[in-house]
Parts: structure tokens; sequence; C-alpha cells
């Protein structure tokens, strides 16, 4: 079987992308950014990084595209980006983000173990369908893929096959997540490739890195702090 639009990147069978995403629930999504936008404001952005996440990975055309969702599908948001583009849509398994992540790989490898996969968050605009169809190539030749981001962490991890090692007892959340992720690949003696690092959308100093056009949006929807409770 030869995936569409994939053949000029060298992997006849494709690549498959994994999306994990959070539903975009004011008080629930990107709650670090709540005292910069407020809680709807947030989830208003992070509901813009979904679609744009999402429509970055179908335009990358290296394989099919899975949301992996918490803590279900039922959103509307997640279901108007299945009508939208034909996305598939998978709740994410319990456990810590490194449990889940696992989980995920698990999954793609029992499918169909000559099919790669290429997970990514949606919190980093700069994860386009270009970077997307370079971190697959390098899937050719190597046996995993990572996109550093600029806080330490990784915004994509791509792998042939799961190892439990990259994911299990880490320290998630702290600037040493791809340094310690180095010791481990080292440690197991897995080759990879770093491609060029991103900026994660965490917090309000990140917000630089959003595109012109969504800082603007964002000008034009003020958040206005409630009134202190007297």
């Amino acid at each position: 079987m030869v995936v569409q639009g994939i053949e000029h990147i060298g992997i006849p069978r494709g690549v498959r992308i994994a999306v994990f995403a959070k539903a975009p629930v004011a008080g629930l999504a990107k709650t670090r950014l709540a005292p910069a936008l407020g809680a709807a404001g947030a989830a208003r952005l992070a509901e813009r990084l979904l679609a744009h996440a999402v429509a970055q990975a179908v335009a990358a055309g290296v394989g099919p595209v899975t949301v992996w969702t918490t803590p279900d599908s039922a959103h509307a948001a997640f279901q108007r980006l299945q009508q939208q583009h034909g996305v598939a849509l998978a709740v994410q398994a319990g456990g810590d983000l490194g449990l889940r992540m696992l989980h995920t790989f698990e999954q793609g490898y029992t499918q169909d173990p000559d099919m790669p996969t290429l997970l990514m968050g949606t919190d980093a605009p700069a994860l386009n369908s270009a970077v997307l169809r370079e971190a697959a190539a390098a899937l050719h030749e190597r046996p995993a893929v990572f996109v550093p981001a600029l806080d330490g962490g990784y915004a994509l991890v791509g792998l042939r096959a799961p190892h439990a090692a990259l994911f299990t007892g880490m320290r998630w959340s702290t600037a040493q997540v791809m340094d310690d992720t180095r010791a481990r690949l080292a440690a197991a003696g897995i080759a990879h490739t770093e491609l060029e690092a991103v900026a994660d959308i965490d917090e309000a100093a990140d917000l630089q890195h959003l595109p012109a056009a969504w800082l603007k949006e964002l000008a034009n929807h003020p958040y206005t702090p409630p009134p202190l409770l007297r």
C-alpha cells in the first residue's frame, strides 16, 4: 500500500501522526495562560492551536492522522475537526503523560509495526506541515526523531517502535525533559535525529511566538480581570 503524497520523502508505507489534545474548555485548557488571557481566552487560544495542529498534520500528507483526546472526544471542537478533515478520534489512556504517550506508540505498533508514529502536541504553532514531513523523512534514516522545545522539553517525538525507557519515570514539565531523554536514548543505544527547536505556548511570555495575526486576534478580545472582592 502506498499512502498518497508521501513517495517524495522515501517512506512508501507512510508515517501515522498522533496529535495529543486536551478539550479546549475554560479552566481545563492552557490554565497557565489564564492570568494573561482569562480562562475563556485561554480556551479560545487552545482551540485555535488545536485546529492549527490538526490542519498541519493533515496537510503534511505523510499518513493517517489521529487526534488523541482528553478527557474524552465529545467536545464540539473535536467533532468539527473530524468532520472537516476526516481524522480519527481516540481517547488517551490513563496515567501520567509518559504512560499515555507510550500507550499511543504501542497502539500504533500493534496496528502496523511497519508504520512509524509521529506524536505531537498542539502547543507549538511552528510545527507546520514542512517540519512534519522533515520529521517523517528522518524516521527513514534513524529509529527516532525529536523536535526539542525552547523550554527544555520537546514538541514532537517520532519512533519506529515503542521504547518504554523513554517514557516511564520521567520528570515531565521540567526544563530537563529533553536532556533526560537524550541520556536515555544513549543508554539504550537508540540513534536519533533532532530538528530545530520550537517554542511552546505555555505561559504569557510565550505569546510573543504566536503568528502576528493570532496576536492581533487576541488584542481584539482582551481579557479584563474581574474586580477585586472586598
